[in-house]
């Protein structure tokens, strides 16, 4: 029997001669012999190793996210990061190559695992059934953030390593309307799963809720409004997940807000790698929150969300505004996670759902999950006059424009805010505010020079103005 090897090594880190640091991941054509699935005691571990490269699109997922945006300025040294700051992207930007790298490692593992699944002997139905639907799961949340971020980008869908060279681009339509069906096999036969599973095992491998979470926010970014609501309703009607303090969102992981995360140990955390993102925001501080950030995430309307930040007057100077981000802490302090999902985005999927179908008061309207949201960020508060005020009365346009601010607020470095502003068409507005460097064209991230590189199918495919 022909053994099939997947590498899963992640990433690693080098210098350039420019001093440029970049984490990039083996290319799928580089194998080690690492894993195989000829009998059934093998599928566990194929099966982790499934989720091991899906965690490696989490941390480059939310510097995309989140500093290409209005979010950050650069305070360091390496050229990645200051290229975000500027607002100046090229086609070597390390970031760039991580991120499609781990995109396609989780392709390649999902389709290891549905090509070589039907045909190992002695698995359990129910366990095949669900193995293959995380697969699914999983493959279409690789496709999704690929898409989403580059655009067109190769459809891969089997583990053939030379036809896998030169595959060229397909129309990010076709791609979303796959992500589609892989969310809608996985939704069938994945397990509900409960909070008594304990939160580490139910946020941390895919269930209904984390596929439903998924297509809510599918949904939101394809403009089908009706379906979001729905799909964040689904989510939120479960009540296993609930709203916690929101110094909790900050400090603790797997807490009992959370749908789907990916997990880190102090054996496997990233630490002062160029990704680690307690290294790049806490211990190098390598880009800190910009000024602008700052007096948003510090207002009364945040309330208690500006815990997202911390103030340090020795660390003031020079260009150095002395705020840095909490979200992300080391494993001794509990809050090393990333989270891809949580019960606070389903109410602001709900609440801009809501708004977009003209719904904006009332008990089923998008003011009251907003206002759901406000109340949490008050929480704690004990003066009443300091509570984020609560909203009763909006037009359509405004009431999207504080949802666009609540999101802000809500959901900072977790990886949304150049994502939404794309997709909402506010990119070139805001971001040409911000900074003098920004053109449309980064409205689109660019494919790796290596990947043009190395895949004939993609010369002079580059994404315009790369």
């Amino acid at each position: 029997m022909n053994k099939y090897h997947i590498s899963l090594v992640m990433a690693v880190g080098v210098w350039l001669s420019s001093c440029r640091e970049v984490l990039e991941p083996r290319p799928i054509d580089i194998l080690a012999d690492q894993f195989v699935l000829n009998q059934a005691s093998d599928v566990a571990t194929v099966r982790l190793g499934a989720y091991a490269a899906f965690r490696g699109t989490a941390a480059p997922k939310v510097i995309v996210g989140d500093f290409t945006a209005d979010y950050i300025q650069h305070n360091g040294t390496f050229t990645d990061y200051q290229e975000l700051g500027n607002k100046q992207i090229t086609s070597a930007n390390g970031v760039a190559g991580a991120l499609w790298g781990s995109v396609y490692n989780t392709v390649y593992v999902c389709n290891f695992l549905l090509e070589k699944l039907p045909t190992v002997p002695g698995v359990r139905e129910a366990e095949r059934k669900r193995v293959t639907a995380e697969a699914r799961f999983l493959r279409g949340m690789a496709n999704f953030i690929g898409a989403t971020t580059f655009g067109n980008i190769p459809y891969v869908t089997s583990t053939n390593i030379d036809a896998n060279k030169t595959i060229g681009k397909t129309d990010k339509a076709t791609i979303m309307t796959n992500v589609l069906a892989d969310f809608q096999a996985a939704l069938t036969d994945l397990p509900e799963g409960s909070p008594t599973d304990g939160r580490p095992v139910f946020a941390g491998y895919a269930t209904k809720s984390a596929v439903r979470a998924a297509m809510a926010r599918y949904y939101l970014y394809q403009k089908n409004w009706a379906e979001a609501e729905a799909s964040a309703s689904a989510v939120i009607s479960t009540n296993f997940y609930e709203l916690v303090n929101y110094s909790d969102v900050v400090s603790k992981d797997f807490n009992n807000e959370s749908i789907f995360e990916v997990g880190y140990t102090a054996s496997d955390d990233p630490g002062t790698s160029a990704f680690g993102l307690n290294n790049l925001l806490v211990g190098r501080r390598e880009v800190i929150p910009s000024n602008q950030f700052i007096n948003q995430i510090i207002s009364k309307e945040s309330g208690e969300r500006q815990r997202t930040v911390a103030f340090d007057f020795n660390a003031q100077g020079g260009g150095d505004n002395g705020w840095s981000v909490r979200k992300y802490g080391t494993p001794d302090e509990d809050n090393n996670n990333i989270v891809i999902f949580r019960l606070g985005e389903m109410y602001l999927i709900r609440a801009e759902a809501r708004a977009q179908q003209g719904r904006m008061t009332g008990s089923t309207g998008a003011l009251n999950d907003l206002n759901v949201l406000r109340t949490r960020a008050g929480k704690n508060t004990t003066v009443a006059a300091n509570k984020p005020p609560l909203v009763t009365s909006a037009t359509q346009a405004e009431a999207l424009l504080l949802i666009e601010r609540e999101r802000l607020y809500e959901l900072a470095f977790e990886g949304h805010r150049w994502y939404d502003l794309v997709r909402t068409g506010r990119a070139q507005a805001v971001m040409s505010a911000f900074s003098p460097n920004w053109t449309p064209k980064y409205e689109l991230w660019p494919i790796p020079q290596t990947e043009i590189q190395r895949n004939p199918s993609l010369a002079g495919q580059q994404n315009p103005g790369y």
